[in-house]
């Protein structure tokens, strides 16, 4: 009879600092290696969108990896996946939701400075906050609130202030376009957090890393179909005019765009995992400042004072959730009925 060992918290532990290393590498290359792909010629928006998940067969490595680990402890009885038919349902739905995230992004990235749509996507956290109280009773407090207002006031000062940063030769129009396609994708990507963490919870199933990983692939593989309908839909096949930076390395771009942005996903579901979707929501924040030094170093991006101070509210409201994770800490115990079955079965 196979038997499942409880998680040790020595495990858990190192897994959680393992997807917050994976997410933070995919969450401050991406939007550089999305944006150095539109600065140097690139124009297609439907597969920029594509190359967000395309990633996804990346997943089978350590997939094949843990069914042989599998298959030498447990032989010809091991399993080779555990999504069950109401699991791979969720998951493809979710998918389908990460598509439409996924192309109202790179509009953003497109049109907007990597340091602007840092901030607008800071508003993130709040969304999370949000959405993680409708659906799986994460309870507001005073620091949640003061948290969302400081963010949301971070966003509103980039709005009110958008001649400062826009690119050249391009509209008042255009600007605000991207501006709040990036405030909508903050905002459904807000709400796709909270629901893999629910997903996790109504899944009538053991939560092993493994199933997160069968999670991850089965979300990527629909929403790459999702967006290769779009390219079909809009004929974004075709490669247009020239890139800049040479053939080679156009290809290397598009390469290391999906590597990033599998990173970013693959961390995430893993920091939902090991902790809490708003975990997750906090990580994304706290990497705010790195993502705008790396946009001001690699882009030259102007940092002017109203960046400034909406980087300043994003920080401070940061500070505010974070009092609450350790206040949160010190009033509850978690509950036997709280947490999540998560076992190991590589």
């Amino acid at each position: 009879m196979e038997v499942e060992a409880q998680l040790s918290s020595i495990t858990r532990k190192a897994l959680l600092v393992l997807s917050c290393v994976i997410l933070s590498i995919g969450h401050c290359g991406g939007p550089l290696v999305m944006r150095l792909y539109f600065v140097r010629g690139g124009e297609r928006m439907w597969f920029s969108s594509w190359l967000e998940t395309a990633g996804w067969p990346l997943i089978l490595v350590p997939l094949i990896i843990t069914y042989m680990h599998r298959r030498t402890k447990h032989g010809s009885h091991a399993k080779l996946f555990f999504m069950k038919p109401p699991l791979f349902v969720a998951s493809a739905v979710i998918g389908v939701l990460t598509a439409l995230d996924d192309y109202l992004y790179a509009y953003g990235v497109a049109k907007l400075p990597v340091s602007t749509i840092a901030l607008i996507i800071a508003s993130q956290l709040a969304f999370t906050a949000a959405f993680a109280f409708l659906l799986v009773k994460q309870m507001f407090t005073s620091y949640s609130v003061n948290a969302i207002f400081l963010l949301s006031i971070g966003a509103g000062v980039l709005a009110l202030h958008t001649s400062s940063d826009r690119p050249a030769n391009e509209s008042n129009k255009e600007y605000y376009l991207g501006f709040f396609t990036t405030l909508a994708a903050a905002a459904l990507y807000g709400f796709i957090l909270p629901l893999v963490e629910l997903t996790y919870k109504k899944a009538k199933q053991a939560i092993t890393y493994s199933l997160v990983m069968e999670i991850q692939m089965v979300m990527c593989f629909f929403a790459t179909v999702f967006c290769t309908v779009g390219m079909l839909v809009n004929n974004d096949f075709q490669r247009g005019k020239r890139y800049e930076l040479g053939e080679a390395k156009y290809y290397l771009v598009v390469v290391w765009n999906g590597i990033m942005w599998q990173c970013f996903y693959l961390g995430a579901i893993g920091v939902i995992f090991c902790a809490s979707s708003l975990l997750a929501g906090i990580v994304l924040a706290v990497l705010l400042p790195v993502t705008e030094i790396l946009a001001v170093i690699f882009f030259h991006e102007k940092f002017q004072a109203e960046k400034g101070v909406s980087l300043a509210l994003s920080l401070w409201g940061f500070v505010y959730f974070y009092g609450e994770i350790q206040d949160s800490k010190k009033k509850k115990n978690p509950t036997p009925e709280t947490e999540l079955p998560q076992t190991v079965n590589p």
